[in-house]
């Protein structure tokens, strides 16, 4: 198995290694050709404008076939925005995926930066979570689960292949989320050979 990271900007060596830790395969991803051969992409914590601007022509025309076709992403903050059908404030979706409406920097500005400990479901009930700038979900469509909430406000959720993060787990030492994804991305594996 080898996972991706979107390496247009943002957080992505902090990804890289989170991955590392639990032992999995993983390049950076840059440029259409790069996805060949990958089992699951992750969209890095960063500046959505700026990630929506490098990815835009044929590399998000390419991203947005492969998230139809049930192909596993991972979101975290900028990469929720991305994923996300629906955007406050933005009339045109990024790469969508997943049915939600996101408020960007719903946790304030740069300086409201906040590390905290949340519940999250199937995971367990102390993950640690880096909160930046963060967007919050304020609208689950049908199908979409809620995975945890920070003061009412939905910070994680999954619908079918994509699993999304208001927070920075990458910016932790805890490995959990990934797991959970690297996990997500095995049973897609699994529905391919079925096939």
């Amino acid at each position: 198995m080898r996972l991706g990271v979107l390496g247009l900007q943002g957080a992505v060596r902090e990804h890289l290694r989170s991955l590392a830790y639990l032992g999995i395969e993983r390049s950076v991803v840059k440029r259409t050709s790069e996805l060949a051969g990958l089992a699951g992409i992750i969209l890095p914590g960063g500046e959505s404008t700026a990630i929506s601007l490098l990815a835009a022509g044929s590399l998000r025309e390419e991203l947005r076939r492969l998230i139809r076709e049930g192909f596993p992403f991972f979101g975290t903050c900028a990469g929720m925005i991305l994923l996300a059908n629906e955007v406050e404030g933005q009339e045109e979706t990024n790469i969508g995926g997943i049915d939600i409406t996101v408020s960007r920097n719903a946790s304030g500005r740069q300086v409201d930066s906040f590390e905290t400990v949340l519940a999250v479901k199937g995971i367990g009930d102390d993950v640690p979570a880096v909160f930046i700038r963060a967007p919050y979900i304020t609208r689950l469509g049908n199908g979409v689960t809620a995975l945890a909430e920070h003061e009412g406000a939905v910070v994680m959720a999954r619908q079918g292949n994509v699993l999304v993060t208001s927070f920075h787990p990458e910016l932790t030492s805890d490995t959990r989320i990934h797991r959970y994804f690297v996990e997500m991305v095995k049973e897609y594996e699994k529905k391919e050979v079925a096939r």
